[in-house]
């Protein structure tokens, strides 16, 4: 299966910020919209990503430096330096890029450089779960008759 059918089946909706929002914007963004990730991108356009923040990113932040969260900006603590991927990588080539980055959540680019999306390991796992699911019943139909 294709990243395309997984944002096909589980919506393409990105949620992003700002880089000049503090991380105290960051946790009320990821708290309402019950996501553990955020798209950094100019305000109101997407097309060009800057950097992905996440909640690991805001712990990082909170262990260096015992300052509130509203006198960091996203722009001095978001990872820059992306992974991404295509809508027609698989599932497989995926959960390995995700494995060997030590991250949870990938943007899903087109050829053109356009947005697509985003995968957490959570849909990925969910993903293989119904698959293993699905063949388990099979094979038990089979052996039964």
């Amino acid at each position: 299966m294709s990243l395309a059918q997984i944002l096909q089946d589980k919506g393409s909706q990105v949620f992003s910020i700002s880089p000049q929002a503090t991380l105290e914007d960051v946790v009320q963004t990821l708290v309402k919209n019950n996501c553990g990730s955020l798209v950094v991108c100019e305000e109101n356009d997407c097309t060009h990503m800057l950097g992905i923040i996440t909640e690991r990113d805001i712990l990082k932040a909170c262990a260096a430096r015992k300052v509130p969260l509203e006198r960091y900006r996203v722009s001095d603590v978001m990872t820059s330096d992306l992974a991404t991927c295509s809508p027609n990588d698989s599932v497989q080539d995926a959960m390995g890029m995700m494995t060997d980055r030590r991250i949870r959540h990938l943007p899903v680019i087109n050829d053109d450089g356009t947005l697509v999306g985003i995968v957490s390991i959570g849909d990925l796992v969910k993903y293989q779960h119904n698959q293993l699911t699905m063949e388990n019943h099979y094979l038990k139909s089979y052996i039964q008759g």
